[in-house]
């Protein structure tokens, strides 16, 4: 017993974090170990800017997964009063302001999708909104008790200010330091918080609520980053040459989510199962000895849990199993996972040329980059090559109402016809 409270001894996350590879940078690793020794707090911050999360925030959400599992609990901070004006770390411009209705409707949307991760229940994990303290705040008064703890020349030395000084900082961006040192400062104070994380990006704001703190409360408060990731091939971490890759299944299909995953580099199977699955380091250790053809067993897994974690056990099912289906010997036959594309009846009544559909279906960016790829032979309707890139293709080509088009060996499109 310690003050009349149970201390419960937990494993320590830390070394969890550490060994998965999630640790970037810590404030001080000692202390945060003892921290972590016993159940505390932490917390991360998601700005509301879109109705759903993508790839590129799987990391942070999956260190408070870890968390958790540990006997901590995670507070979630759902941006609504930071995202009335924008998070200036790693952008090159600003972003456009939101209204508060759209916030807020973004916000709810991201609740849901959080507790595909999290357990919000009986008071395992918080979801606050900081537009709940933030938005109300009195602005002399603040500048007063707050501000006056800020330097401006630290400020400006910050990497999240100093990447935007050529560009262009307003003065209503250079103002998220002091709302996010605020954040952290209101969660120890109000919910006994004392470790906040974030990306690599995140560190000169999460050192400034540190200080923060220590000024008003002269209290220790601690922070953790992880690194920005990108993939092997350098591309950030959870984006396409479509785009994002979301969780909400209306923006990216299941099926679309575990392609994303078995398309990944080789190079980078290893890490992604440490970082992006809850599977033990000895499974994953075997997995990522595994070479040549037989990393495809590797991206099968990865992808599968990564699609369970996120759409659940039953979509990640449907998911393999159109994928099987699709690049296995019956690839001929539909899948009702794989991605669709409505072509309009007119068009189809009409017929147009091969090159002309993978392009216009994002099976290929350019049309010469279609026409290359059908001449050489990496085009497919229905199962079988296509023999000319001004092949005409329409309605007598549907089969049971669809066609299926494969651009080499591993992108496919389902068409159908729009009523």
């Amino acid at each position: 017993m310690k003050g009349g409270v149970q201390i419960i001894k937990v494993e320590n996350a830390i070394n969890i974090l550490e060994h998965r590879g999630f640790v970037e940078q810590v404030t001080d690793r000692k202390l945060v170990s003892e921290l972590l020794d016993s159940p505390c707090s932490c917390y991360i911050g998601f700005d509301s800017t879109a109705k759903s999360l993508h790839v590129g925030h799987l990391l942070p959400i999956m260190s408070l997964v870890h968390m958790q599992s540990c006997g901590h609990r995670p507070i979630i901070v759902i941006g609504g009063g930071t995202t009335l004006i924008g998070d200036p770390s790693g952008k090159t411009e600003s972003r456009p302001l939101l209204s508060r209705e759209e916030i807020d409707e973004n916000a709810e949307a991201l609740k849901k999708q959080l507790s595909n991760f999290i357990d919000f229940s009986d008071g395992k994990a918080l979801m606050v909104n900081n537009a709940d303290w933030l938005v109300d705040l009195r602005y002399i008064e603040f500048l007063r008790d707050i501000g006056r703890h800020f330097s401006v020349n630290r400020m400006l030395a910050a990497e999240s200010y100093k990447a935007r000084l050529e560009t262009g900082l307003n003065f209503l961006e250079f103002n998220y330091m002091l709302l996010q040192a605020y954040d952290f400062w209101f969660l120890f104070k109000n919910y006994g918080c004392r470790l906040q994380m974030g990306g690599n990006d995140q560190w000169g704001n999460i050192l400034a609520g540190a200080d923060l703190t220590r000024r008003l409360e002269g209290e220790d408060i601690y922070g953790l980053t992880f690194p920005l990731l990108t993939t092997s091939s350098g591309i950030k971490m959870g984006k396409t040459h479509k785009g994002a890759v979301w969780f909400d299944p209306e923006l990216t299909s299941p099926y679309e989510y575990y392609q994303f995953w078995i398309n990944q580099d080789d190079r980078d199977i290893p890490f992604f199962l440490s970082i992006f699955t809850l599977l033990p380091m000895e499974e994953i250790n075997r997995l990522g000895k595994l070479k040549d053809e037989k990393i495809r067993e590797a991206k099968e897994i990865l992808a599968y849990e990564a699609t369970s974690l996120c759409h659940g056990k039953e979509n990640a099912d449907r998911a393999r199993e159109a994928s099987k289906r699709l690049f296995g010997k019956n690839s001929e036959d539909f899948a009702d996972g794989a991605p669709n594309y409505e072509l309009d009846g007119g068009e189809l009544e009409q017929g147009i040329p091969a090159y002309i559909l993978f392009e216009k279906t994002g099976l290929r960016k350019t049309r010469s980059e279609a026409r290359r790829l059908i001449s050489q032979g990496g085009g497919y309707l229905n199962g079988t090559k296509i023999e000319s890139y001004d092949q005409i293709i329409g309605v007598d080509n549907l089969v049971d109402g669809s066609m299926l088009l494969r651009a080499g060996k591993k992108k496919y499109m389902r068409i159908m016809r729009s009523s």
